[in-house]
């Protein structure tokens, strides 16, 4: 009996103190701009109400290429394909072909932005508090 009340705490102890940690990152540096943005609020997620901002930017600009069997060659990207770091590296350097071709030109500065947070966001490591921040 005692052994399953110490299991029992444990667990509690674990549940407790998963809830108080957030996993996302709340914040993200842009090279390009030289500010931190605050990632706790506002436009991310699949639904944000403005146009091309999070994710609705990602998938009506770059999913419209990215796709899985997309006839232009374009490598299919979802949110973890790359880490947080490599997507901020993606947005800096500019270097993707998309990037390149002018496809990009589609988005606003700040739409740009947008979509790079929410990708930061989400990225393959977003849940590793370690890796993201």
């Amino acid at each position: 009996m005692k052994q399953l009340f110490i299991g029992m705490f444990c667990v509690a102890i674990l549940a407790a103190t998963s809830f108080s940690v957030s996993a996302t990152p709340q914040k993200r540096y842009d090279e390009n701009t030289g500010s931190c943005r605050i990632l706790d609020s506002g436009p991310l997620e699949w639904e944000s109400r403005a146009w091309g901002q999070g994710g609705k930017g990602f998938k009506q600009v770059c999913k419209s290429c990215h796709t899985r069997g997309n006839d232009k060659g374009a490598r299919y990207l979802y949110e973890e394909s790359k880490s947080s770091k490599g997507w901020n590296r993606i947005f800096t350097t500019r270097r993707a072909e998309c990037a390149k071709d002018g496809s990009w030109a589609k988005l606003s500065d700040e739409q740009l932005l947008m979509v790079n947070d929410y990708l930061y966001r989400w990225s393959s490591t977003s849940l590793d508090r370690n890796d993201s921040a």
